[in-house]
């Protein structure tokens, strides 16, 4: 099995999905030179830091944390664009996997009882073919030990693609809705939203909103990037 897959790195070499080198042995979606460059983000508190300051004084959020920061050029932007519009659902896998055990080991998030994506809508579920978060959420779900729950909460309206707008025109968009098609199940759980990139928060805001709803629920976020502030 290793000898067919090494003849087909021959003729079909795994790419560095940011430089385009071909990848070694052993390495996959980035070579060690951009894997080494990824601008990571290195909490050391979750309950009060960049990320849980955007929600301040408009939804509750117990802690919060991403991984990368998203630049508009960048090791980042190229790992979520080939996830979201080229079906590199290894990307979050690869995130997940490396960002799980770094919350696993910080300890910061062992009473999760549930995670739960940003939803897509249907319409974009169908024409996509996958929610781009799925292999995150999976990933995250297997090393914090933690049920991957996706389809309880649900994208009741339809919007374009927001990860390259403006900050201002993402912060004024407010026709996202969300529908909890049942409060009970997080009742006095807590549970971790993700979603890939935050600017504004606006969408997470949204979803805080809805999931609300459900009595005593303890929300915390993360997500894959925070878009740096320039």
């Amino acid at each position: 099995m290793q000898l067919l897959k090494d003849i087909s790195r021959l003729f079909y070499p795994d790419l560095c999905l940011n430089c385009d080198k071909n990848l070694l042995y052993k390495e996959s979606i980035l070579c060690s030179f951009c894997r080494h460059d990824l601008p990571q983000i290195n909490l050391k508190n979750y309950q009060n830091n960049e990320i849980t300051d955007i929600f301040y004084g408009r939804t509750a959020i117990k802690k919060g944390a991403s991984f990368l920061y998203f630049r508009k050029k960048g090791i980042t932007k190229q790992l979520i664009h080939h996830l979201k519009y080229k079906n590199r659902q290894d990307v979050g896998t690869f995130i997940g996997n490396w960002f799980g055990y770094e919350l696993d080991k910080s300890n910061e998030f062992k009473n999760i009882d549930y995670i739960v994506p940003v939803p897509l809508h249907s319409s974009k579920l169908k024409k996509r073919g996958y929610n781009q978060l799925t292999t995150f959420g999976n990933s995250l779900s297997t090393t914090l030990k933690t049920p991957y729950l996706p389809d309880v909460l649900l994208r009741i309206s339809s919007t374009k693609t927001q990860t390259f707008k403006k900050r201002f025109e993402r912060f004024s968009s407010t026709t996202t809705k969300f529908n909890l098609t049942n409060t009970s199940v997080f009742e006095n759980k807590h549970v971790l939203l993700i979603d890939d990139v935050i600017t504004t928060g606006a969408t997470l805001e949204a979803c805080c909103n809805e999931l609300l709803k459900s009595k005593n629920i303890t929300i915390s976020i993360i997500t894959m990037a925070f878009t740096e502030k320039t």
